[in-house]
């Protein structure tokens, strides 16, 4: 029976299937095997209750078949019952140990939990059962792009998508790893196959439309979009979203309008759609009818929404009556809310009403004591008539700051400090931080003797392109070099910054050991490149272009990169070495360093800034040196410099970090300092800035 059975479900007669089951398990009642297929294909007929039903009767006929434990797993899984079809594949593995199909269930089940470990295991003991099992590799390439193994997820996935190419599961996991390494078009092609496969893998229409976007192919965004938009179920905001950008990147706002704004009653918290809505009525000068639509949104139950007051506000011209207008409104509607008032707060100060400013700074602190904007007003305030006073307050926050925020409220007590004219003070304060923080801290780097001279400059490989020369940025603490990275990350496709990240890569650039085994022979110059070149393609890049921010500098590396990667260039930025003593005393460094001595510290400084003097002078490596002595925290600022060094044009970063101290202000602690500073001043004349 079971044969013809099987054949009707083959045919996709389904309820053909079904009747000649349902006929069997009446004819034959203790027969487990009838009421399995009754079940099988009362699933198919999508029965999902009468074939849980069925599949009970079998297994209570037959409760050692590891086979029925599996199928109620299955069965389960289409149930959404996951931890009752684990139970179920534990049961048949237990009975079947070489029962693979199990195996494999229960990692895919692990790795929707996130144990990667176990999801690992289950891999290992379905390899012992069929070695080179494709889903053995499958599993294996989702447990290592889970953990960021992107190589080997790809040629894990790669492989198992060979033996499986129309696996949803598979292909899907394959697009991401794709994404993951920047490989756009294999990604959009991974997930249009998997849509072929799944067309109810709704989420994937979006994601399809965004990287044909990322590859600038307008045309195909453009295609998808309207194939389904014009499909109501799949009708959604996030595809309205998209459409309404591509009509923005296409210059058609009114479109974008047209999408949105039927969306804006129900979807009033979407923070991208409005800021999307703001976007097209700047652009077609409907300030009007921006804010008679959002004022319309507000008054109908949305005016607890943080998002449409903000853009709200928006439209109105900065720090002008209207702008009042509206956060008062804002504070009426919410008058604890704590960004309604910090944003009454700064229109008091662009306006010039500094009592305004300071009454709403107390207003803060009193509904939510010690929030910091209206802690700082405060003590902004205090410095101006009682410096004393001003340092008695962040002392007293300081003192009832948990351990998190006590670190950053002191080194504000020392800006504090240093604001009220008490330099020796404030040094205090920032060294006892970092002596309290420095056996968390890196040790100093370490520091190579010049050699009795350099090898040879290589010559460029002939017909080298110019755009995959490499660059190394990077910057002595207290330079800025921070800055320079935030605004390079925004603008470029190939700066890396992951030396700072819980994932830096391993090679010689990264040790600390890398001079000690320069010098002994244990690493050759050829070693050094190579390896650093091996790790580009694990940090998503191709060829030799990249903008790799150094954790470290020491000329010794010249020994490697002159012969080696002549074409390479060092970014280097410094400010005024005094300043940048200072500004690392007191806010620290990218790097986290170590800082036990003043004296220590200075001479340190002073050998690595002297080491880019030497190369300087001496052009030992080819280089550009940025000053941002001048520059300051402006985002425009630092990308004109940037853009002067690389002659291409370098778009602002939104924001630099916060203001330091201004050029100069190591003049200030010349008392305080002076040893320190003293050390540095030789250094300083060198790289071009005055004595005094």
């Amino acid at each position: 029976m079971h044969e013809q059975i099987l054949q009707a479900l083959r045919g996709r007669d389904v309820d053909q299937a079904v009747t000649l089951a349902t006929q069997w398990a009446a004819e034959a009642p203790g027969q487990a095997q009838a009421h399995r297929w009754l079940a099988l294909a009362q699933q198919q007929q999508g029965d999902l209750q009468a074939a849980a039903d069925s599949l009970q009767r079998a297994l209570a006929l037959a409760p050692d078949d590891a086979d029925l434990h599996q199928q109620q797993a299955g069965l389960l899984l289409a149930l959404r019952q996951l931890d009752a079809a684990n139970e179920a594949l534990q049961r048949s593995t237990g009975l079947n140990p070489n029962a693979l199909e199990a195996y494999l269930m229960q990692a895919h089940l692990a790795l929707a939990r996130n144990e990667l470990d176990e999801a690992e295991r289950l891999a290992k003991l379905a390899a012992r059962v069929q070695d080179g099992h494709p889903e053995v590799a499958a599993v294996n390439g989702m447990v290592a792009l889970h953990r960021g193994a992107v190589d080997e997820a790809l040629a894990q996935l790669s492989t198992a998508t060979r033996a499986l190419p129309d696996d949803p599961r598979v292909l899907y996991a394959l697009g991401f790893a794709y994404l993951r390494k920047d490989m756009v078009a294999f990604a959009e092609q991974s997930f249009r196959r998997v849509l072929e496969l799944n067309p109810g893998m709704t989420s994937l229409h979006g994601l399809i439309v965004q990287l044909a976007l990322r590859q600038g192919n307008v045309e195909a965004a453009a295609s998808m979009l309207e194939q389904s938009l014009a499909r109501p179920e799949l009708d959604s905001v996030g595809l309205r979203r998209l459409a309404a950008q591509l009509a923005l990147q296409s210059g058609q706002p009114l479109q974008a309008v047209e999408h949105l704004r039927p969306l804006l009653a129900e979807h009033a918290a979407d923070r991208q759609l409005l800021q999307l809505l703001l976007m097209a009525w700047q652009r077609l000068g409907r300030d009007e009818e921006a804010r008679s639509e959002l004022d319309a949104a507000l008054a109908a139950g949305h005016d607890q929404l943080h998002d449409l007051w903000m853009a709200r506000l928006a439209v109105e011209g900065v720090a002008s009556e209207g702008a009042v207008a509206v956060v008062e409104r804002w504070r009426a509607a919410m008058p604890t809310h704590i960004p309604a008032m910090e944003t009454r707060l700064t229109l008091h100060d662009m306006r010039g009403e500094a009592e305004g400013a300071e009454a709403m700074a107390s207003r803060i602190v009193e509904t939510e004591p010690g929030r910091i904007s209206g802690e700082r007003r405060l003590v902004q305030a205090l410095l101006a008539r009682d410096p004393a006073a001003a340092i008695a307050r962040v002392e007293g926050l300081v003192a009832r700051a948990g351990d998190q925020a006590r670190t950053d409220l002191r080194t504000w007590l020392g800006e504090v400090q240093d604001r009220a004219g008490q330099p020796r003070e404030a040094l205090r304060t920032w060294l006892d931080l970092h002596a309290e923080h420095a056996a968390a801290r890196l040790p100093l780097p370490p520091q190579a003797k010049a050699p009795p001279s350099w090898p040879p400059l290589g010559e460029a490989i002939e017909g080298e392109d110019t755009a995959a020369t490499p660059v190394f940025l990077w910057g002595a603490p207290g330079s800025g070099v921070e800055r320079v990275a935030v605004t390079l990350a925004g603008a470029s496709p190939v700066f890396r910054s992951d030396r700072y990240g819980p994932t830096p890569p391993s090679d010689p650039l990264q040790s600390y050991n890398t001079l000690q085994e320069l010098a002994s022979g244990v690493l050759t110059p050829g070693s050094l490149v190579q390896r650093w070149r091996d790790t580009l393609p694990q940090r998503g890049l191709e060829g030799g272009a990249v903008i790799d921010w150094l954790l470290w500098w020491d000329n010794a590396l010249l020994w490697a990169l002159r012969p080696q990667l002549p074409h390479g260039r060092l970014l280097a930025v410094i400010r005024d070495p005094r300043d940048m003593l200072l500004d690392w005393v007191a806010y620290g460094a990218a790097m986290p360093l170590a800082l036990t001595s003043l004296n220590d510290a200075a001479q340190w400084l002073a050998r690595t800034l002297a080491q880019l003097a030497t190369l300087h002078e001496e052009s030992l490596y080819p280089h550009m040196i940025v000053r941002m002595d001048t520059v300051g925290h402006d985002p425009q600022a630092v990308a004109d410099v940037l853009q002067e060094v690389f002659n291409v044009r370098m778009p602002p970063a939104q924001a630099v970090g916060t203001p330091r101290f201004p050029p100069g202000h190591w003049l200030q602690y010349r008392q305080a300092m002076g040893p320190a500073l003293d050390l540095l001043t030789p250094v300083a004349v060198r790289l071009g800035y005055p004595e005094a």
